[in-house]
């Protein structure tokens, strides 16, 4: 079987899939993307990389920028893949995601092949993340407009695309009804032999806050994580929690994964971030001592991260009605006792009082009351926690669940058998 994966920054989501695949002898593997830290021959993948010549034009209409941008990229997608197949490469199958326009043009270069497309998000100006949070609402009147534009990218690919694969139900049901009959919902998988729980965890911590210390689970520890500090995330919800929540548990500390960029939504004020706005909103309300019990530590390595988790006491998790994050699942692997926002992506994973905590995503007294009433009952804690490993291990572990689908779902769009796979179950 031959298949190439096509993804910006390969190898994104499917970290795990690509060389599962090409450990099969007879498989060819190949990944067209724009990232050129990855060795050409990566896990059996032979990865290609190609660069887009410029952005949008200055001054295009707004509307079209997006659009404009995603066509450069996905030309130059198009003469790498022309190369490949210069080269005498011809794909059973094409998996890409789509979201920055690369395959777009990649049925020019081989009509005949079937592409299956990643299905992360199609952009609603109601009933998603436009309009949830009435704090930050678009000035833009042509709001509406400008996301009807941004999925043209979508559309375009839905009428080549031949199969498409979402991880969650959420996700899925987010596409026009046409559309999302066609996605088959296999989550990326969790590597729960990898992110589980651990006794005597000592973590070394150095951070903003000044603390030099170790930390263990006999500490109280709130963990909270972002790819980066903002509002999609409800990292202002969060913050505004601190300042009771502190108070009221004169040992807890606050642990703060995550960078000062932004991943999603508007961009903070100029000359400041969303970090900085929201320390600024509540350090006042805060004392020095219990400020000094607030650790950003930035972006960690991935170890790191997962002891956090690990010694993590309560884990609390919120997002807008959006892409699900990784980390949810991987703090459920991890046995945490999550508290999270009660938003549609949330609902999917965890149950009220089951697996988890559920409360309103703009109720910050529900986040700080539930927090406390965890912190004071450490045989719920581990109930909730224990039962999270399970949902994790039993829908979502990446060996047994996840990944076996994901390689049937390739097999099927390539017209291929998986008969004799290692990794089939």
């Amino acid at each position: 079987m031959k298949v190439l994966f096509i993804h910006q920054n390969f190898p994104g989501q499917f970290l795990h899939l690509a060389p599962a695949l090409g450990q099969v002898p007879g498989n060819q593997i190949a990944a067209l993307t724009m990232r050129d830290q990855l060795a050409p021959d990566w896990n059996n993948v032979n990865v290609v990389t190609y660069r887009a010549p410029r952005k949008a034009t200055p001054g295009i209409h707004r509307w079209l920028a997006d659009l404009e941008t995603k066509t450069v990229v996905g030309e130059s997608c198009f003469h790498a893949a022309l190369e490949l197949k210069r080269q005498g490469f011809e794909p059973d199958c094409v998996v890409a995601h789509p979201g920055w326009g690369e395959s777009l043009f990649i049925k020019d270069v081989w009509p005949r092949t079937k592409l299956g497309i990643y299905c992360e998000f199609y952009y609603r100006h109601e009933g998603a993340d436009s309009g949830f949070d009435p704090e930050f609402p678009s000035k833009d009147p042509g709001e509406a407009c400008r996301l009807h534009m941004k999925n043209a990218n979508n559309l375009l690919h839905w009428q080549r695309a031949d199969a498409g694969l979402a991880p969650t139900a959420w996700q899925a049901s987010t596409f026009p009804a046409p559309y999302a009959e066609r996605i088959s919902v296999i989550h990326d998988g969790i590597d729960t032999t990898r992110v589980a729980p651990a006794a005597n965890v000592r973590m070394q911590l150095r951070s903003t806050a000044g603390f030099d210390g170790v930390l263990t689970g006999q500490d109280e520890l709130i963990t909270f994580v972002n790819r980066n500090l903002e509002p999609y995330r409800g990292y202002h919800i969060f913050m505004r929690a601190l300042p009771r929540l502190l108070r009221e548990r004169p040992r807890a500390r606050i642990l703060i994964i995550g960078g000062d960029k932004v991943s999603y939504g508007a961009a903070p004020p100029p000359g400041i971030t969303w970090k900085e706005t929201f320390i600024r909103e509540v350090r006042p309300a805060l004392s020095e001592a219990d400020w000094a019990r607030i650790h950003f530590v930035g972006r960690v390595a991935y170890e790191d991260y997962l002891q956090l988790l690990q010694i993590s006491t309560v884990h609390v998790y919120l997002t807008y009605p959006f892409v699900l994050s990784w980390s949810l699942l991987e703090a459920m692997s991890a046995g945490c006792a999550v508290v999270a926002s009660n938003t549609a992506p949330v609902r999917e994973v965890i149950q009220d009082h089951v697996n988890g905590r559920l409360f309103d995503f703009f109720d910050g007294e529900a986040l700080t009351n539930t927090v406390i009433g965890l912190l004071d009952n450490a045989e719920l804690r581990h109930s909730l926690g224990a039962n999270a490993r399970k949902t994790i291990q039993q829908h979502y572990d990446l060996r047994s669940v996840c990944l076996p689908r994901q390689i049937e779902w390739v097999s099927q769009l390539a017209g291929a058998s998986t008969s004799g796979n290692p990794h089939n179950a």
